[in-house]
């Protein structure tokens, strides 16, 4: 990537963030943050700038620079995606860790972060502004859909499918063919073996409906 990168969000996400693209050795403009208590803090040589409706900032954002989001609350991310898309006629772009491992025979689309020895295998489909934490595997011919969460050390099985919203918890296992939901919720350390509603939430060894 040849130009800087602004990130939206200067939280625990925002940090992980701005660490993969210093990895990749891309420059980082600043950060963008709608808590005031965080302008002006500093990360290393790299400032918290202002809030994420700052037209100072966002009119950067286009030929010369390009935009990162890396906050965790999905209603968020929709509305500044959408955001981005409609003022700046711009899509976020990815960060992805050096050390994950992702198939050349693998779709990744806009706007994912995919943290450290992420494992993507052959076939698999992620979709757009998804976050993918560290040390997950996503099995062969697994599809995810757009802004769904995959929680640190999981195992997204081959021929799995999770719809649009979804949050799957650290450390889940998820077997191979089972379908989850669009917006459901899998708890930490949960084994899924059965497919996941819509909108449900499960925990467990097997999972059940909490």
């Amino acid at each position: 990537m040849e130009n800087p990168v602004l990130i939206f969000g200067a939280g625990s996400l925002g940090v992980t963030a701005l660490d993969l693209f210093q990895r990749n050795n891309v420059v980082v403009y600043g950060l963008l943050d709608d808590n005031k208590n965080l302008h002006g803090k500093q990360f290393g040589d790299v400032s918290v700038l202002g809030e994420t409706d700052d037209d100072g900032f966002l009119k950067l954002i286009g030929h010369k620079c390009e935009a990162f989001i890396a906050i965790g609350d999905t209603r968020v991310r929709k509305r500044l995606v959408k955001m981005l898309n409609e003022r700046r006629k711009v899509q976020p772009v990815n960060a992805i860790h050096d050390t994950a491992t992702i198939s050349i025979m693998a779709s990744i689309g806009h706007g994912n972060l995919i943290a450290a020895r992420t494992v993507i295998n052959p076939f698999a489909e992620i979709g757009q502004h998804c976050i993918i934490q560290s040390g997950a595997v996503i099995e062969s011919q697994a599809t995810l859909g757009n802004y769904i969460q995959i929680g640190t050390g999981s195992l997204i099985s081959s021929e799995v499918t999770i719809e649009e919203g979804a949050f799957i918890g650290t450390g889940a296992t998820i077997v191979a063919g089972v379908t989850i939901g669009k917006n459901a919720r899998v708890g930490a350390g949960s084994v899924v073996v059965e497919n996941v509603a819509a909108g449900a939430t499960v925990f467990g060894n097997p999972a059940k409906v909490v």
